[in-house]
């Protein structure tokens, strides 16, 4: 297929991208600096979009079969009102923008499969989250459900939706595993805020296969849970890291901790956490090359 993908030079988008190239998918990219893009992959098809204030170049769609959107201010930052604005601005008008586009084509994309996260659930303690589970009303729970709705808004001019609620992908080049392993291999690392929320994890080729499975199924649209089948407290992970490395997991890090780093707000999110599993895709039949935490870890960080 010719895919069409948002936010294709970040850490998602650009897995997102190698994944499709390896299987033989034409690939089209869209990036606010596309040739710093192309550097670092010139086997993509490169174009500009400033996604907040433009729709899509007109010849980035043309003759695309599907579209993965990607694109995303990152929300680990202080949420201070601008940061808000472009973090809401990143996802909700961006994901506008793309679809007055995809209404302008002709022939128009099959298919749209949209990022949201497990942030749209707000903070659920132990209770087992699906995707029935109604959104919070915490700002990032806010920030996904109106993310959703404007990827949604594609069903109006017959193109499949699926969203994606991505949770913590773990990969030891980017992302949180990238963040936890320096303390960790120093023997410094250990639970955060008491380690009693649930940590969603996902392994990252899982978290490929399952956007290609979703998008390459005719009848699979709505929202997914992009998670593993077995969440893992943030205690647990923390011991299991600890495990893998041969290091210690003890050295606790206090919620106070996490306010002064993130800001109050973001902070108090990060204690919280969604014991989410992907029902949908379980039933659907896909199926969990990682479901267990350790072996996961095992597999990305023993060589």
């Amino acid at each position: 297929m010719r895919i069409l993908v948002t936010g294709a030079s970040g850490f998602l988008g650009s897995r997102v991208c190698d994944a499709m190239l390896a299987r033989g998918d034409e690939v089209v990219g869209l990036s606010r600096h596309p040739e710093r893009a192309r550097g670092a992959n010139p086997t993509v098809s490169w174009h500009a979009w400033n996604a907040t204030v433009e729709r899509p170049p007109e010849s980035s769609i043309d003759g695309v079969d599907a579209v993965v959107n990607l694109i995303g201010e990152p929300i680990d930052q202080r949420w201070t009102d601008d940061a808000k604005q472009r973090i809401r601005d990143s996802r909700e008008r961006a994901t506008k923008n793309l679809v007055d586009a995809l209404s302008a084509a002709d022939p128009r994309p099959r298919a749209l499969v949209s990022q949201s996260a497990v942030g749209y659930y707000g903070d659920r303690g132990d209770a087992m989250v699906d995707e029935s589970t109604p959104h919070g009303t915490a700002f990032d729970s806010g920030v996904c459900a109106a993310w959703e709705a404007a990827a949604r808004s594609a069903e109006d001019i017959g193109m499949r939706v699926a969203v994606v609620r991505t949770g913590l992908v773990l990969d030891p080049e980017d992302g949180l595993l990238k963040q936890l392993l320096p303390p960790f291999r120093l023997g410094l690392g250990g639970p955060i805020a008491g380690g009693h929320q649930y940590m969603p994890w996902i392994h990252v080729d899982d978290w490929l296969r399952l956007v290609l499975w979703i998008l390459d199924g005719e009848v699979r649209s709505g929202a997914y849970n992009g998670t593993a089948p077995n969440p893992a407290t943030n205690a647990e992970l923390s011991k299991a890291l600890g495990r893998v490395l041969g290091r210690p997991a003890v050295v606790p890090v206090p919620k106070l901790a996490m306010k002064a780093r993130f800001g109050s707000e973001l902070g108090e999110v990060l204690a919280g956490g969604q014991r989410a599993v992907p029902r949908r895709a379980l039933d659907g039949g896909f199926e969990f090359a990682h479901p267990e935490l350790e072996p996961a870890l095992r597999d990305l960080l023993v060589r």
